[in-house]
């Protein structure tokens, strides 16, 4: 595994956001056949409960874009300071332009700052776009470094697919980095499984197998016996259990190992929010006490990717007295990521509602823009 340290990077802030629309298990029972045994057993088991999802035409950017702007005014900072902007998400609005470069039109940051975005890592995105965030700052490429990271699964996974849909959230989160006098030493430990790449993935979101009019209508009946389409995600639940089991908690032990710290100089493990049943026996596994780790982000906010961690940061520690934060993450490449920073100085703002616009576009209204502009009728 990868190791590294970083000095001198004070993580600020973080906001996290979530969609007012909630979707409560127990109002899914029909597809539990109506058997409130088997509802119950699957609550107790994968930790579900209510989840948070967008209406039809939000997207992770218009999360994130809330979560910025609620961060940097009650931080009460400059702009025009922010010299970096990173995007990290699995849900782009276009594959170009980087949704980041959208975000610094919207947020009015200086034509100076710097975007990119980051991608294709889901579950453990945040804890890699965290330790890019460091390295740029710690270098000092960067004085300043805003990164927003969220997902909107749900638009990943049909209502009848009780092999992922039941899993997924969405959420929005900013997090506000910069540099400090202070030695604030970070370490992160990361890896990568790439043989294991086709475990958990969208088949028909890329050039590889874009869509068409000879996919557009497929539907498949998947080995569990749920219908699929091919840019939904598809789940090797079996095999990313195990590779959760077996890389996560050697991560845990890696990371203690390179900053010579123990699980007893650690106050918060914020873990991917995989489900319940995982995020216990990761900790069983590393030997994380109970009073330092929680599933309840899961049961109110279940999976939201690569917001998920940062979620869990903001729902569970916006209230205690945190120093040593660790981060736990695991999944999408197959990758993992562990991290453990200095939050002592950082302001928690946990979580807050996202504000619908009064006029949501349709997708027949974006249809019609887009021919509109091609043909040179829209007039900017």
């Amino acid at each position: 595994m990868g190791n590294s340290k970083f000095n001198h990077v004070k993580i600020t802030g973080i906001q996290g956001v979530i969609p007012p629309k909630v979707i409560n298990i127990d109002d899914e029972i029909e597809f539990y056949e109506n058997d409130p045994q088997k509802l119950e057993r699957n609550k107790k088991i994968l930790g579900l409960g209510t989840r948070h999802v967008v209406e039809e035409g939000i997207t992770a950017v218009d999360l994130c874009e809330q979560a910025a702007n609620s961060l940097i005014e009650k931080l009460g900072i400059d702009k025009n300071e922010i010299d970096t902007l990173i995007m990290a998400t699995c849900c782009p609005d276009y594959s170009g332009p980087a949704s980041s470069c959208i975000l610094q039109g919207r947020l009015g940051l200086s034509e100076d700052c710097d975007c990119f975005d980051m991608s294709g890592l889901a579950c453990s995105m945040y804890v890699h776009a965290l330790w890019v965030a460091h390295s740029l700052v710690a270098s000092g490429a960067s004085k300043k470094c805003l990164l927003l990271c969220g997902d909107t699964n749900s638009y990943h996974a049909d209502i009848k697919n009780r092999n992922t849909v039941m899993l997924y959230g969405d959420a929005g989160t900013a997090t506000l980095l910069e540099y400090t006098e202070e030695e604030n030493t970070a370490y992160f430990t990361m890896g990568t499984k790439g043989e294991c790449w086709d475990k958990i993935i969208a088949p028909a979101t890329g050039h590889r197998l874009p869509v068409r009019e000879d996919i557009a209508g497929l539907k498949i009946v998947d080995k569990n016996g749920y219908e699929v389409r091919l840019w939904d995600d598809c789940l090797e639940g079996m095999d990313v259990f195990n590779f959760s089991m077996n890389y996560a908690p050697k991560s845990v032990n890696d990371v203690l190992a390179y900053s010579g710290k123990t699980m007893d100089d650690i106050d918060f493990v914020a873990m991917h929010q995989a489900n319940g049943q995982i995020v216990r026996m990761v900790a069983k596994h590393s030997d994380i006490p109970k009073g330092k780790y929680s599933i309840e982000s899961f049961r109110k906010y279940a999976n939201s990717g690569a917001a998920a961690i940062a979620v869990n940061v903001c729902d569970c520690c916006s209230q205690k007295d945190v120093k040593n934060l660790m981060l736990v993450s695991f999944g999408v490449g197959l990758s993992w990521g562990t991290a453990i920073v200095d939050f002592g100085s950082t302001k928690n703002f946990g979580m807050e509602t996202f504000i619908n616009p009064d006029h949501i576009p349709t997708r027949q209204e974006l249809i019609e823009y887009w021919i509109k502009k091609l043909k040179g009728e829209y007039d900017a």
